[in-house]
């Protein structure tokens, strides 16, 4: 993070300094909350969880190198202490963006955060120094932490904002400022949380709200409730989509031979070819509200296609494919789950099983909960369960619960009457049955909410042991 001595980081938090012997001790390392991070230099930022307080690790973070603590309480050790750690933890942040003078592009949606600020980020690397939010690091903890890792040199801040409310993502765009902003759509996740889609719009559009009159709004022109929110910005607005009145857009939308999107890119000041090294058509949409961002930013149109066309996944179990040796494909897509990436997921799956049909290769979807869906959960499982069916997907494989059973209800109703799908109870059996089925060609999806845990699915199919491969 850029320097700050304990004396400046106590003003700017309104915290009261605990045994620090030297208050122009000077922070130069990030702040971290997990004592097991800290470097030379760092802040230790101590929080009080369910199973862990942080506080008890004060003396082993200093120990380790850290300057002081951000702390509720004295701990025995140099602290800065505070009423709240998370507001003190966001006052930092909003000092450091500040001092920064860097560029901040945020960004919202129900579907495809994670995958499109690994775009952006992976785009304007290119340009200049870039800091963007690690995996899912989306909300009042993690946005703040992605901002002090920033360093003087850094020209880019590429942050992605969660909501579980409405006015979380109000509240995140007054920690860092955001110059550009970028919607991406507006879907299920969360409906249970929410209520309607209209309200998640709600919610979402906070991020336009927040943008100065210099400022750019990024909007998918082809979702009616993200146009929609050009009304609520002062901000200049610039579109990206498929339809001919994008400035951005999307031409002659294709899927390779084994099922990668292609397409003509076009922007304001020029049209390029892409062909990305990602999975499934639904990254188009993604592709493009990335390009929009770094053309506002001054890349040119072919910068902009060569970056796309060699950006890779960097967030992990986000349409993770790796073939084994002996020639199964496992596409591990089982960070997170709703109706819209679940439906995505499958038709990318759909697409690169086509090549392989006609040596005989299935396709495999394993699935699970999607949560957060409130009374929609049932329409909603049941509608991906017939979708597999639809798809041709040669085995859907439900694993879990009463949402699993929904998934498999969906699959029958829809016609899949015989061994094309099955019920299993936890991953483990998942494991089993695809261990004793799975054949050379075989590509196998693995997708539900973070908290069913399916990732374990995917690593047991591509552990090498000689022997019982088994879920960790």
């Amino acid at each position: 993070m850029i320097a700050l001595s304990l004396a400046e980081i106590a003003a700017i938090v309104d915290g009261q300094p605990h045994d620090v012997p030297d208050p122009s001790a000077v922070v130069t390392g990030p702040v971290v909350i997990d004592s097991r991070e800290v470097r030379h230099g760092s802040l230790f930022a101590a929080f009080a969880g369910e199973r862990v307080d942080g506080h008890d690790y004060a003396e082993r973070a200093v120990e380790a190198g850290a300057v002081a603590v951000l702390a509720a309480r004295p701990v025995g050790v140099p602290a800065i202490v505070v009423d709240d750690v998370v507001a003190a933890l966001g006052a930092l942040a909003r000092a450091a963006v500040e001092r920064l003078g860097t560029t901040v592009v945020a960004l919202t949606g129900s579907a495809g955060k994670t995958s499109t600020k690994d775009l952006v980020a992976q785009l304007l690397q290119r340009k200049a120094p870039t800091v963007w939010t690690p995996g899912s690091f989306n909300n009042e903890i993690g946005l703040p932490l992605t901002v002090l890792s920033a360093t003087p040199d850094t020209r880019h801040l590429v942050l992605e904002m969660g909501a579980r409310g409405i006015g979380h993502i109000r509240y995140l765009t007054g920690l860092t400022p955001p110059r550009i902003g970028l919607v991406l759509n507006v879907g299920s996740a969360h409906l249970g949380e929410f209520g309607s889609r209209e309200a998640i719009a709600q919610a979402k559009g906070e991020l336009v709200e927040g943008l100065p009159e210099d400022g750019v709004a990024v909007l998918n022109a082809d979702d009616p409730l993200v146009r929609a929110m050009a009304s609520r910005t002062k901000a200049r607005v610039l579109l990206f989509g498929e339809g001919p009145e994008a400035d951005v857009r999307g031409e002659n939308v294709r899927l390779t031979d084994d099922g990668r999107p292609a397409f003509a890119l076009h922007t304001p000041t020029g049209c390029s070819d892409v062909t990305l090294r990602l999975y499934g058509e639904h990254h188009v949409s993604n592709a493009l509200a990335a390009a929009a961002v770094a053309h506002e930013l001054g890349m040119s149109v072919t910068e902009i296609a060569e970056a796309l066309s060699e950006a890779g996944t960097l967030s992990r179990w986000r349409m993770e494919v790796t073939e084994r040796p002996d020639g199964v494909t496992v596409v591990n897509d089982a960070y997170n789950a709703n109706p819209e990436s679940m439906k995505a997921a499958l038709r990318a799956l759909a697409a690169m099983g086509k090549a392989r049909q006609a040596g005989g290769g299935r396709t495999w979807a394993v699935l699970g909960q999607m949560a957060e869906l409130g009374d929609a959960s049932l329409a909603e499982h049941d509608a991906v369960g017939r979708l597999a069916v639809r798809l041709n997907v040669s085995k859907l494989v439900a694993v879990g619960g009463q949402e699993a059973s929904w998934l498999q209800l969906g699959a029958y109703n829809e016609g899949s009457w015989g061994e094309e799908s099955v019920h299993v109870s936890d991953a483990q059996a998942a494991v089993d049955l695809l261990r004793s089925e799975l054949r050379p060609g075989d590509v196998v999806l693995v997708k539900a909410s973070r908290s069913v845990g399916l990732e374990k699915v995917a690593q047991a199919l591509l552990e090498t042991t000689e022997g019982e491969v088994a879920v960790r």
